[in-house]
């Protein structure tokens, strides 16, 4: 994936200067690790009132289904372009700066903290992926934004998504049949509620009900790191992730769930072997511990280790 992403660069020419890429490295990542703490001046993420379309589609799935998961009552995001864009330029003003240190924190009073929530905006085709990775470079160029920060959120999307899509596309369809585990357990009844003793579990679900949406490290490495450990149905898991996230489409919720959780198609993925970095997303209990601070919590459970080390390494 990081040549990939090299090659991103190279063919947009996003940070770059001329074949090198601005700031001397590839990838800021090592300026990406700080722990999250409670801001009480921290910007809010903008919400947009309903409009009568929105308000109708509301009042249908409500009286057919008033019995799935979730509600509807809490619906805040851009359904226009308009406010999509809005809600971009808001990333951009007041989140990205900050965005870059803290992409991996998890923070249990904030369930957005820094994050850019386009995500939605961008699969459904209101904002142009493209366009939205050139005007955080333009934050960068004229410093209104860290280059850890820009990078970081650029290879998200270049880097990630677009890698993800490539893999989609070329294996498909056989590619959502793969068991490299055999894995077959069903999804645990917690799934649906939230309701479990592990915290990190019950929080990010919580939230995952409440907001149809976690970011990266909540969906990798507590909800997907329990899938893998558990031995759960990838199949299961990612029909649990098209339906529970707003932003959720095929080709990348199946790519996602099959490279990171209960499957680890190492070779296809970009994977080569359970060693180095990678292994982090394999129950590395430690990192879980820096990261996120509601995990750290032992009200309830028991400690992180035994809530997922006992399931597979310490």
């Amino acid at each position: 994936m990081e040549f990939f992403y090299r090659d991103m660069r190279r063919k947009t020419g996003l940070l770059m200067e001329d074949d090198k890429p601005i700031g001397g490295r590839w990838n800021f990542d090592a300026e990406n690790r700080k722990p999250a703490k409670p801001d009480l001046f921290r910007a809010s993420h903008p919400q947009f009132t309903p409009d009568k379309t929105t308000r109708d589609v509301m009042k249908l799935i409500d009286e057919r289904f008033a019995e799935h998961m979730g509600e509807s009552k809490g619906f805040v995001f851009a359904v226009t372009q308009k406010d999509a864009e809005q809600a971009a330029d808001a990333f951009i003003e007041q989140f990205l700066p900050s965005f870059g240190e803290t992409q991996d924190a998890m923070l249990s009073s904030d369930p957005f903290f820094n994050h850019s929530l386009l995500s939605f905006y961008i699969n459904l085709g209101l904002l142009d992926p493209l366009d939205i990775c050139r005007r955080a470079e333009r934050a960068y160029l004229e410093s209104d934004a860290p280059i850890n920060a820009v990078e970081g959120f650029i290879r998200q999307i270049i880097g990630w998504r677009e890698y993800m899509r490539g893999i989609y596309w070329h294996f498909m369809p056989d590619y959502a049949d793969r068991n490299f585990f055999d894995a077959s357990r069903p999804l645990p009844s917690f799934f649906w509620d939230g309701k479990t003793e592990m915290n990190c579990l019950s929080t990010v679900i919580g939230e995952t009900i409440d907001h149809a949406y976690a970011h990266h490290i909540q969906r990798l490495m507590i909800t997907g790191n329990f899938a893998l450990l558990a031995g759960l149905d990838p199949h299961a898991v990612h029909e649990w992730y098209l339906e529970v996230y707003a932003d959720a489409f095929e080709w990348v919720e199946d790519a996602e769930c099959h490279r990171h959780e209960p499957v680890r198609r190492w070779r296809i993925a970009g994977i080569q072997t359970l060693r180095g970095k990678w292994c982090l997303y394999f129950a590395h209990v430690g990192l879980l511990r820096k990261l996120p601070l509601r995990c750290a919590q032992e009200d309830r459970g028991g400690s992180l280790s035994v809530q997922f080390a006992i399931l597979g390494f310490p």
